[in-house]
């Protein structure tokens, strides 16, 4: 029991010198303090238009603006144009026939909890620079 309290003494006290050092260094990950102005990338355009994908599974890119798009446990603005009760009046995509199953691959005639948040699949793409060295290459068309 001894040795346990003074490996948590000695863990404890590393962690309060760690963030001593850390504040009077004054290091933050922006690079300043918190009144510091710091300057922001400019916006980059939406993307317009469908989107080829770069993979077989690829789920399809978002070709238009979701900025204002509400999608929360009352309400998806997605289903509004993309359920398949609203696709064809709307001339929109309608949603892949598996998002209407359920864990054990039943039928549902609304689209499953599990798929209901559209955004954690499907993204928008901006005209923007890479953040990192890419070199991946697209599987299709090859």
């Amino acid at each position: 029991m001894k040795k346990t309290i003074r490996v948590g003494l000695a863990a404890a006290l590393t962690l309060c010198g760690t963030l001593a050092l850390a504040q009077s260094l004054n290091v933050t990950l922006r690079g300043g303090t918190v009144d510091d102005q710091v300057a922001v990338d400019r916006n980059y355009d939406q993307m317009e238009g469908r989107i080829k994908r770069n993979y077989r599974q690829q789920p399809p890119l978002v070709p238009h603006s979701i900025a204002q798009y509400q999608i929360d446990l009352r309400t998806n603005q997605c289903l509004g144009c993309h359920d398949w009760s609203k696709a064809g009046e709307r001339n929109a995509p309608t949603l892949s026939m598996t998002h209407y199953l359920d864990r054990e691959g039943r039928e549902l005639d609304q689209i499953a909890g599990t798929r209901y948040f559209c955004n954690q699949c499907h993204v928008p793409q901006a005209n923007a620079p890479a953040l990192v060295e890419n070199l991946f290459q697209p599987s299709i068309g090859r």
